[in-house]
């Protein structure tokens, strides 16, 4: 059965996996829906398995539950990604879509985009052309090869369209849109500064810090990961932390028993992995935020939040030219200059991003059914280009 079935609007797969493709998802969803122009499939790869980390979400951020569900699980980067890239195949093959939409830099966003252009079927990528520069992280790669075959290419900040141009991908494929997980942010805050949080109680009307960690770079290698925690430890003794934990970090407390020594310092909270409307109520009442997130780069730059981003490298400039990340790494010197920093007033404050307006969706959808309209032969929609939406020659 062909997406492009005689008479009927175009299928569409969105494709997730991970929490963050969710809560860029949504609204990207909703606006598409709001056009009636296309019939929309939500195909969820089960790459996060853990339920705050997926299924919690649908109903938080009103997310119709996946037509499709993979259970793809984990597993080494070549595992997961071919059995998700197998798996997303067979769904192709048995009923194919007029194109497949991907997010992020997951390994769900390589295999399924895989899956569907060695099928001939049109990939479009939201939030192309971030890169760090860096590719020992696997997501770079993710990246690199997802732009490498995407049909449309949907970009959140200019860096993007100058990285996107750098490498050859004509013009006519790019889309400056905005950054759509920032319209969930906007949606969801107030519900979120409404959101109890267990575990935390003890630090009501207190000033606190939150942490993140989940990178590879950060967690795998045990001499990392105890410099990181020695610092935060010390840290936390003029700041209270909350440490909600990622199922991977959490993971490599327990074999090495850091967890108990992180209770045992009195000013770290260890929390599970949090739903979105948890964890954003958390990062928007924190004093500071410390973290290895591209995401929560973003997030704390819109709310405000200084962001002491533990990485060497981000492929999220904005956040540092105009948001409130700085890029400390790992060096204990750096984190606690950062940390210095915000505690005497002295972090420079968020300038607005062009884009990260919360309509960012909406102009991503109106790209879609133009280009689709365009691909088909059909007359685009006049609406599909609505104000403030910019192709790549309008950056130049």
């Amino acid at each position: 059965m062909n997406g492009h079935r005689a008479g009927a609007r175009p299928l569409v797969d969105l494709v997730a996996g991970a929490r963050p493709n969710f809560v860029k998802l949504a609204p990207v969803a909703r606006a598409l829906a709001e056009t009636g122009c296309v019939e929309l499939r939500l195909v969820h790869t089960g790459q996060h398995y853990d339920p705050n980390m997926s299924d919690a979400i649908f109903s938080g951020l009103g997310i119709p539950r996946p037509d499709v569900c993979l259970e793809v699980g984990s597993g080494s980067h070549g595992v997961q990604t071919a059995r998700i890239l197998e798996r997303y195949e067979t769904l192709l093959l048995q009923h194919t879509p007029a194109a497949t939409v991907v997010f992020g830099d997951v390994n769900s966003t390589i295999a399924c985009a895989l899956a569907a252009t060695k099928l001939g079927i049109p990939v479009v990528h939201v939030e192309a052309g971030l890169r760090s520069g860096d590719r020992s992280m696997p997501e770079e790669i993710n990246r690199i090869l997802t732009d490498a075959i995407a049909s449309l290419l949907c970009v959140s900040e200019p860096s993007g369209v100058a990285h996107l141009r750098r490498e050859g991908v004509p013009d006519s494929r790019v889309r400056l849109v905005g950054n759509v997980m920032v319209d969930t942010l906007l949606r969801e805050l107030p519900a979120a500064r409404c959101t109890h949080v267990p575990g935390v109680a003890a630090l009501a009307g207190r000033a606190f810090g939150l942490v993140t960690l989940h990178r590879p770079s950060n967690v795998d290698r045990m001499v990392v990961l105890r410099q990181i925690l020695a610092v935060l430890v010390e840290l936390s003794r003029s700041l209270p932390l909350v440490f909600p934990v990622h199922p991977r970090t959490r993971d490599m407390l327990a074999r090495h028993a850091l967890d108990a020594d992180l209770r045992a310092s009195g000013t770290i909270t260890l929390l599970p992995a949090l739903p979105y409307h948890q964890h954003l109520s958390l990062m928007a009442s924190a004093t500071m935020v410390f973290t290895d997130s591209g995401g929560v780069q973003e997030e704390t730059s819109v709310l405000g939040v200084p962001c002491l981003t533990l990485r060497e490298s981000t492929e999220r400039p904005v956040t540092i030219e105009l948001g409130t990340s700085r890029l400390v790494g790992r060096d204990p010197g750096r984190i606690r200059a950062a940390f210095r920093d915000v505690m005497a007033g002295a972090w420079p404050p968020a300038r607005p991003i062009p884009l990260w307006d919360g309509q960012a969706a909406s102009r991503t959808a109106a790209a879609l059914v133009a280009w689709l309209g365009e691909s088909s032969g059909a007359p685009a929609d006049s609406a599909a280009r609505p104000p403030g939406s910019r192709s790549a020659d309008d950056t130049r």
